[in-house]
């Protein structure tokens, strides 16, 4: 036998039998014998024979990898996003290829075209904040490649979707802030070109509504990042305005914690003087002084649900398959910063 990679021309030639043969016999094809099945796998595994993919995907017309394209892969939510995706893929067969577009729109493209020109089987994404041009996604659709969006997606583009309802989580988050007794709350957002943000300030409104608390856009923040330094940015500039707040209901749990840090630090005692609730359930958020109340976001759920979505697409490639959103339950967790 030849020394390095062993073929199955190789283990074709030791048995004395056609390539075919073999590569039926590997396939584990009904219509090879038992007995010559047997004698190839057993010497395939003494030789330590490995399939070549590369040929394998030329001729399948498939990579047997899927492309995930993430906003954030260090935020905590993201990566249970992303266990998620990875158990279900490993689980198939299937690798992963993650792409890290840092909220930015330029690596988004960037990163669809590289996932396009690799020949990925399926594509996962959640849109960036900065993207307002969806051109790159519709042409997955225009190869008939699978497409799932996950958290943030892209309402236009008819394809499956798994998200949370961000209206309702937000109403049951401010809803509750009203029935401990708050009448002023604030609104701290994320950019507000996002459907995920405006389906939140939505959920705030109608909150109010429905406790007859009339709305104050000068409560109101939206800001760029939605991280902890813009939540620290936002209370400061609600106190330059100089008017009066008893709760603040932050669009994510990074901006409440910089909104608890900056009302700490101006003398606040929370929640006595001020309730604030999150959005997320990170894990810092149970460990914070005070912990933060938050809207738990089933992060490895919502994973999950989106590869198998994908699975469904890739198993049913050229027939007619009808698009399904899937929208997942919330919970509130209610903790320190809004429990008096």
């Amino acid at each position: 036998m030849k020394s390095g990679q062993v073929t199955i021309k190789d283990i074709a030639k030791e048995l004395n039998i056609s390539v075919s043969t073999v590569s039926r016999a590997l396939a584990d094809n009904p219509l090879v014998k038992p007995a010559t099945k047997r004698a190839v796998t057993e010497l395939a595994t003494k030789l330590n024979y490995q399939p070549n993919f590369t040929a394998l995907s030329l001729r399948n017309n498939t990579t047997r990898t899927l492309g995930v394209i993430l906003p954030q892969v260090v935020h905590e939510f993201f990566a249970t996003v992303l266990r998620g995706i990875e158990d279900v893929a490993y689980a198939n067969g299937y690798s992963v290829i993650i792409c890290n577009t840092h909220e930015s729109y330029e690596r988004e493209v960037i990163d669809a075209k590289a996932l396009v020109n690799g020949r990925v089987d399926g594509i996962l994404a959640c849109v960036s904040k900065e993207t307002g041009d969806y051109e790159h996604f519709h042409e997955f659709k225009r190869r008939n490649i699978p497409l799932v969006f996950f958290d943030c997606v892209v309402d236009d583009i008819e394809t499956d979707k798994v998200i949370i309802d961000d209206r309702d989580a937000a109403s049951k988050a401010v809803s509750h802030l009203i029935e401990t007794g708050r009448k002023r709350i604030a609104y701290i957002g994320a950019p507000e070109g996002l459907l995920i943000s405006k389906n939140r300030f939505k959920g705030y409104r109608e909150a109010l509504e429905a406790h007859d608390i009339a709305f104050d856009e000068k409560l109101t923040i939206h800001m760029d990042a939605g991280d902890y330094e813009d939540g620290v940015e936002s209370i400061k500039q609600l106190m330059e305005r100089g008017i009066s707040f008893d709760g603040v209901f932050a669009a994510t749990d990074m901006l409440a914690l910089g909104a608890l840090k900056a009302l700490k630090k101006a003398g606040y005692v929370i929640p006595y003087d001020i309730s604030v609730c999150g959005f997320s359930n990170w894990k810092i958020s149970a460990i914070y002084e005070p912990s933060l109340s938050t809207i738990d976001q089933p992060g490895y759920d919502m994973g999950q649900s989106a590869a198998e979505m994908l699975f469904a697409q890739i198993e049913n490639k050229g027939a007619d398959y009808q698009c399904n959103t899937k929208v997942l339950k919330t919970s509130l967790i209610i903790r320190e910063s809004s429990s008096i």
